[in-house]
């Protein structure tokens, strides 16, 4: 699996994570499944590819104000607990590796 898939796979798991235990819904609200779309796009079209770092850090930020805010909110809430759901991916995630 490449990195970028790698990059997808866990943004789905943090956001799955954040609707599951914080919204308290089985199923992903339309609002995140779009969110889940829209960053796999930006990671699909991103011009640093494999070599990206982490987006926050990035100097092209390519995200809309709305959906950056969103994946914000989400990743500080998901990021900490991330360790209990998907170790591995929140280790790969944390060291970029």
């Amino acid at each position: 699996m490449t990195r970028l898939e790698q990059e997808k796979q866990t943004v789905r798991k943090m956001i799955e994570l954040y609707c599951r235990h914080h919204l308290k819904q089985d199923t992903m609200p339309d609002e995140y499944q779009h969110l889940v779309e829209f960053a796999c796009r930006r990671l699909d079209h991103c011009k640093y590819g494999e070599k990206k770092g982490a987006c926050k850090n990035c100097p092209t930020h390519c995200y809309a104000p709305k959906e950056r805010e969103q994946i914000r909110k989400i990743m500080r809430w998901a990021g900490p607990r991330m360790i209990f759901y998907s170790p591995i991916d929140a280790i790969r995630h944390l060291f970029n590796i």
